[in-house]
């Protein structure tokens, strides 16, 4: 088949040579080894040429420009679809930090003791009508035993051994009496 330049494909078709390599670059035009196109690549793209008559009368042609508006709309969307899966995934993060953080307050919650049954609350007390409350302030407020707790009498520590005979220390002696003077 017949090989064509870039110049020469884009005069056959009408076309500027930025449109020729945006093509290119696009990646739906191919060159080969030699920087020619093959003229069959180039009909499986744009189609059969038009003759000089027909190409003054339609214009059908692609400009360079449209091509590259149409790329940087391309590049947009991309960018824009990327924008909303970053924001989806921050979402996505929050809810399970949010439900990690519940499941963490439930737990807590089941961890803190129950109130035991036999305990009265403040709630439960019923207050006695028959008794007045004296104001004598002499007189001493009993407190039930079974409220006070007694401190625990210290014990030895089983796990230090406590010589029974201790034996006294040596005298300190200085540097220079333990070289000349005796053991003593």
């Amino acid at each position: 088949m017949k090989k064509l330049s870039v110049s020469e494909l884009a005069k056959l078709y009408s076309l500027s040579r930025q449109a020729i390599y945006a093509h290119i670059n696009k990646g739906n035009l191919s060159k080969g080894s030699d920087g020619l196109i093959d003229f069959s690549e180039a009909i499986r793209v744009f189609g059969e040429p038009k003759s000089k008559e027909s190409k003054v009368n339609e214009s059908k042609s692609i400009n360079s420009q449209e091509v590259t508006e149409v790329d940087m709309l391309k590049c947009q969307v991309d960018m824009l679809e990327k924008q909303l899966n970053q924001a989806v995934l921050r979402e996505n993060q929050s809810l399970e930090r949010e439900s990690f953080y519940q499941e963490q307050i439930e737990a807590m919650q089941r961890l803190l003791e129950a109130p035991k049954p036999n305990m009265t609350t403040f709630t439960d007390q019923k207050p006695e009508p028959d008794i007045a409350p004296s104001i004598n302030p002499k007189v001493d407020i009993a407190v039930p035993e079974e409220k006070i707790t007694p401190t625990p009498e210290p014990t030895e520590n089983p796990r230090i051994p406590v010589p029974e005979h201790i034996e006294p220390e040596p005298k300190k002696r200085g540097f220079l009496s333990r070289f000349f003077l005796p053991n003593g």
